[in-house]
């Protein structure tokens, strides 16, 4: 693209640099010539790349609030305000916390498990090249991927600050997925401390052992594992603490004999409609600028959140006779999710199948947990940890490197190997989510405590947590367990 506006630049410079003298031009083009076209080529991509990854930024910020509203519409009216607020305060947590620490564990130049405290505090700069020296890095993982030691940033045409803040908006959702399971029961409190410690020890590790350079499962002189815009990272990582956190925490008091249906279907579509939305910049923006990669990751996500959807409605009519928008909203979702960690690297016939079966294994999922009755109350680990594993295994499988050179060609392709590759980068995270959420859990019990008090539970935890309610329908008639 770039030669071909320097050659276009060329024959401007030619055709209008000076008087023609017959057939001849009167002046010849030079070297400072050209190089004054491609400066401004390079600006002018600069200028469009950075807009489109602001842009980008902007539409997963989105998400937080789509989730929030997603999840709000399931629980009882009585605890919408804290479920909203289980997702809103993550705006706050790591809005911070990923400046002053959070971005340097994970992308700054360290070691194959953790990156280190170069980028702490702020200190990142504009640059848009030049900030991973490759002399920060060992010698045997120079060895093993000689290739990734000429990679001196992390995207080659915007600012290093924009790269930042774009990755902001990924830790920032994460956590915030973990609340549906452990919804209508944790304390604000304790929830608070849990995903600030989540977020620094198990976030930022797996984010830097997959997307950054010399990290243990990425590309950049890791194992290669695929994971375009977080399968591993964001879903199986959230996926699996949830399922682990359901279980510590223990069921809700009314679980499972006097459960309520949700309180506000309008909310669940309204917040699945954000998340389809914002996912745009979720999964294209990971292409890091403008073109055809995010053009193709783009077509990848509406797909694959199509074919979720029609698969979940699909078996809710067979199955249950009538299709429900509670399960339209649902299957969108699960598409979503088993699409994420493949949009840059299939094509858009592989996205219906990979929405499709992530969609019918999502379902059924569902259906699992309600007979062992693990009291994850918003399915969180069914739609994103079981989501994300479907996703992550099957990029393994229909991967090309025809879409994105820069990736791998999966088992339909002629490389086996790398569905392995995939099994292997899912079992690691699987340990480190696991292992990790339960050690934090039991820091954040012996401290804090996990529960809010049985009363308060049938109560309603918004007056009690917070001092306020959703609808202020019965504000008159409760009062918090503080205040008596």
């Amino acid at each position: 693209m770039l030669k071909k506006v320097i050659m276009i630049g060329a024959i401007a410079l030619l055709l209008l640099g000076g008087p023609l003298t017959g057939n001849a031009f009167a002046q010849t083009v030079t070297a400072e010539d050209l190089k004054k076209v491609a400066d401004a080529a390079a600006a002018a991509q600069t200028a469009g790349d950075t807009a489109f990854m602001l842009l980008s930024s902007a539409l997963v910020l989105l998400m937080t609030p789509g989730l929030a509203f997603f999840y709000g519409g399931f629980v009882r009216s009585r605890n919408v305000l804290n479920t909203l607020m289980m997702s809103f305060v993550l705006m706050a947590i790591v809005g911070v916390t990923w400046i002053l620490w959070g971005y340097s564990f994970a992308f700054a130049p360290g070691n194959a498990l953790i990156g280190g405290v170069k980028w702490m505090f702020g200190n990142v700069g504009l640059d848009i090249a030049g900030y991973l020296p490759h002399m920060a890095y060992e010698d045997a993982l120079k060895a093993a991927d000689p290739k990734y030691n000429d990679v001196v940033s992390y995207a080659g045409t915007i600012p290093h600050q924009a790269f930042m803040i774009y990755q902001a908006m990924f830790a920032i959702i994460t956590p915030a997925l973990i609340s549906g399971a452990i919804a209508e029961r944790m304390s604000f409190t304790a929830y608070s401390l849990f995903v600030l410690l989540w977020s620094t020890f198990i976030y930022s590790p797996l984010a830097h052992m997959v997307w950054a350079k010399g990290g243990m499962l990425g590309l950049y002189g890791g194992m290669g594992a695929l994971d375009f815009a977080g399968g591993t990272v964001v879903h199986i990582s959230s996926g699996v603490s949830a399922l682990v956190a359901a279980i510590m925490l223990g069921s809700r008091k009314t679980y499972p004999n006097r459960l309520s249906p949700p309180h506000n279907v309008p909310f669940i579509l309204l917040g699945a409609g954000l998340l389809w939305f914002g996912w745009f910049g979720f999964n294209a923006g990971s292409a890091l600028s403008s073109g055809s990669l995010a053009t193709a990751a783009f077509v990848a996500t509406n797909t694959g959140a199509a074919a979720g959807a029609l698969m979940w409605l699909i078996l809710e009519k067979v199955l249950r006779s009538k299709p429900t928008a509670v399960g339209a909203a649902t299957g969108a979702v699960a598409g979503l999710v088993g699409i994420t960690p493949a949009a840059g690297f299939v094509t858009p016939l592989a996205s219906i199948l990979m929405g499709g079966i992530t969609s019918f294994v999502c379902f059924y999922a569902v259906s699992y947990k309600h007979k062992v009755q693990i009291d994850d109350a918003l399915d969180t680990y069914p739609l994103h940890g079981v989501g994300g594993t479907v996703g992550a295994i099957l990029t393994g499988i229909f991967a090309t490197k025809a879409v994105n050179v820069a990736g791998a060609d999966g088992l339909l392709y002629g490389n086996p190997k790398q569905l392995l590759i995939q099994i292997v980068a899912v079992a690691i995270a699987y340990v480190i989510a696991g292992a990790g959420t339960w050690v934090i859990l039991k820091i954040v019990e012996a401290t804090v405590g996990l529960r809010v008090k049985e009363e308060a539970e049938y109560q309603g935890i918004d007056i009690n947590e917070h001092g306020e309610e959703g609808y202020n329908e019965e504000f008159g008639e409760r009062v918090s367990i503080g205040n008596k």
